[in-house]
């Protein structure tokens, strides 16, 4: 992947797939994304967070984190850099003392999980994200609890993007491959057609293959103006995909680029990349 071959491959032609003012699984005219927020700042923005699990201590230190429209962030660092207690706190899953979060200009810090679903976010864990004894196309059925409107179509569009999940739609998840499985957690989370797709870890424990495709896969939903927003712990790979990438390191930033640029940094790639 050193040549990056994502690089110019971005791109898809299936229908929308998200709440209105997000993005759509339709190529943006002209190859453009989407525009940012009226209010200019980011369209998801986790400014100086600071904050920990219940009453315990802080475990991330005036931690920003960002994702534009049609961008792809990924954060990544060392075990225990609080890259996934980062991503939780975005999603309301732990306590933010001090900071902020914004979706589409609008302050939810404050909101719980649930809520934030309705908002638009779409969160993938990165484990115990399906339901193992339901079949897939179950699994897909689920994602779409808060919809009130018929969801076929959604359906059709996810099936497109994994076409190996309409060809196992009948099987019980649980007999899925690790890649199948991570393929179903975000189609049920794209069922919720959110505004903003967060993923903790999606490519771990799959084969360099399959990782490659799911990769693949990520692209070709950011292009269509979707952010999202990933922790990754093949930290190379996903900074070759990666509009923007964060470094953190204690729970605080400690570098912030492109993917491109910190994959220059000999500072990064010392410490990091090895080498």
């Amino acid at each position: 992947m050193s040549d990056n071959p994502y690089q110019n491959a971005r791109g898809n032609k299936d229908h929308s797939i998200t709440k209105a003012g997000g993005g759509t699984l339709s190529a943006a005219k002209n190859g453009q994304r989407d525009s940012k927020p009226r209010s200019g700042e980011p369209f998801l923005i986790g400014e100086a967070m600071t904050g920990g699990y219940g009453k315990g201590p802080d475990i991330l230190h005036s931690c920003t984190i960002a994702a534009e429209k049609g961008e792809i962030a990924v954060i990544v660092g060392p075990n225990g850099a609080g890259k996934s207690t980062a991503m939780k706190a975005l999603f309301g899953m732990l306590n933010v003392n001090q900071g902020s979060v914004r979706l589409d200009g609008e302050d939810i810090t404050h909101l719980t999980p649930q809520q934030r679903v309705v908002k638009g976010m779409g969160f993938v864990p990165q484990v115990a994200n399906i339901f193992t004894s339901m079949t897939v196309e179950e699994n897909l059925e689920m994602g779409a609890f808060i919809r009130r409107d018929d969801f076929r179509d959604t359906m059709t569009q996810i099936y497109d993007l994994f076409p190996i999940l309409k060809e196992k739609r009948n099987q019980a998840a649980g007999e899925l491959s690790g890649g199948q499985r991570q393929q179903v957690a975000v189609g049920r989370a794209l069922m919720t057609q959110p505004k903003v797709l967060m993923l903790d870890e999606p490519t771990a424990g799959v084969s360099p293959i399959v990782m490659d495709e799911l990769f693949d896969r990520i692209i070709e939903v950011a292009r269509t103006g979707i952010p999202i927003l990933m922790v990754e712990q093949n930290a190379r790979q996903a900074l070759e995909i990666a509009d923007k990438a964060y470094v953190l390191v204690q729970g605080r930033n400690a570098h912030t680029g492109t993917g491109k640029q910190l994959l220059a940094d000999p500072e990064v790639r010392r410490s990091f990349l090895g080498g």
